[in-house]
């Protein structure tokens, strides 16, 4: 930065646009570079960015279409626990489609997986974490199948996850008899119809569900404040203090809203806590570790990944790994739901969790996307789902809404492709 530079960004000992320079000058240009700041931000995360305000709209659009019906406090726990086993195979098919790849068999996998879990209860008397932690081994154990075909005998993930949609699918059929196995114990129901328990001082609200809300919102601001030192620490461009206390107090602002309105009915659902834990530790991963920016660069340029000794065959085979413990949660949420383990459960699952991820900003070609987008992508489906319900819109006119959804998301991508191309 030139003398002159340093200068007319604060002056001389004093504020900006110090002597010999006019203060209303000092502020226009900051207010230029302001907006070509934000423009530069939201333009390189125009997909995340573009989901959020497309959520955002569909909600207001929703609320008022529903007479004020869809963020009553009930609904908004409805529309959590309802979209949760969606939203959790949503995030492991993020990172498998960022690593270049497809998995068509979770949904049959999470009906395999519920099944067995209801075998273990009903006819085994097994305990219920001992049903959970089995389950959730046999998930592990059906991912490893698939990553070993397809990252060590080369067989394209399509082909191999196609053949476990048939063979979970048949095994749902053959471990029930084809009939519904229930009723499942207290605890293995509360995974998905459970609340944190009540008690404390407020009367109106959920005291532990207050709690949580104001540590998410300390640990947020925490989390920006620390992101915003590290950034000027590297010398990188920050947003503008006036546009950075604005963002963080609409995050706040969203956060207290969320919270107040779940503390008003019963509080947060153990299946939110579930999928935050989730959200949080996949998150991490692929930002923080290593493993992370392997699967990125995988999907990114696989050539250019092994040259730079990136071990795909063993990262590919974790991504599915993964995948199967997700798909095994899933279908024990989806099963805790319902009590009952049926041979119907997770038909279609995997079309859902598929199209959450490319709406919440994946990429046909691999290396593109975050496991938040795809939290955001299914919310998106799900307050669709649960908005055209109340509204009495029928399940086929739904079916063709989701689709030109998704065909507007994938063809966005392509379209800022080219744009950002040219």
């Amino acid at each position: 930065m030139t003398t002159e530079e340093s200068v007319a960004r604060k002056g001389p000992g004093g504020p900006a646009g110090g002597p010999g320079r006019p203060a209303g000058g000092a502020r226009s240009g900051a207010g230029g570079g302001a907006g070509a700041l934000l423009l530069r931000t939201v333009r390189s995360n125009m997909r995340q960015y573009g989901m959020l305000v497309a959520l955002a709209l569909i909600v207001v659009l929703f609320q008022i279409w529903t007479d004020g019906n869809l963020l009553k406090p009930v609904n908004v726990s409805n529309i959590v626990q309802q979209n949760s086993y969606i939203l959790i195979l949503a995030m492991g098919m993020m990172i498998v489609i960022i690593a270049g790849h497809i998995d068509l068999s979770v949904g049959s996998l999470a009906a395999f997986v519920g099944a067995a879990a209801a075998v273990l209860m009903v006819h085994h008397d097994m305990s219920w974490p001992a049903a959970l932690a089995c389950s959730l081994l046999i998930g592990a154990a059906a991912g490893a199948w698939q990553g070993f075909w397809i990252a060590y005998v080369g067989i394209p993930s399509f082909i191999v996850t196609l053949a476990g949609m048939l063979l979970f699918r048949g095994g749902t059929q053959i471990l029930l008899e084809g009939q519904s196995l229930a009723p499942f114990p207290r605890g293995f129901q509360n995974i998905s119809q459970g609340f944190l328990p009540e008690g404390g001082p407020l009367d109106n609200y959920h005291d532990l569900t207050v709690l949580i809300g104001v540590v998410v919102v300390a640990v947020v601001l925490f989390q920006e404040w620390r992101g915003r030192r590290r950034q000027r620490e590297y010398e990188l461009e920050v947003l503008p203090l006036s546009l950075f206390v604005l963002k963080c107090v609409a995050i706040v602002a969203a956060v207290v809203a969320f919270t107040l309105t779940l503390a008003s009915y019963r509080g947060v659902p153990v299946v939110l806590l579930i999928m935050c834990g989730i959200l949080i530790g996949l998150g991490f991963v692929m930002r923080n570790a290593v493993v992370g920016r392997h699967v990125y660069a995988l999907g990114g340029n696989r050539a250019a990944a092994r040259l730079s000794g990136v071990k795909d065959r063993r990262v590919t085979f974790w991504v599915f790994v993964n995948m199967g413990v997700l798909a095994a949660l899933a279908g024990c949420v989806y099963a805790a739901r319902l009590n009952a383990g049926t041979p119907q459960a997770g038909i279609n699952f995997e079309l859902e969790a598929i199209a959450a991820a490319f709406i919440g900003g994946a990429s046909m070609s691999g290396g593109v996307g975050t496991v938040l987008g795809a939290v955001i992508g299914g919310l998106v489906l799900g307050v669709l789902n649960n908005g055209m319900s109340l509204v009495g819109i029928g399940t086929d006119y739904q079916q063709v809404i989701k689709g030109l959804v998704l065909l507007a998301a994938v063809g966005f991508d392509v379209w800022n492709k080219r744009k950002v191309g040219s």
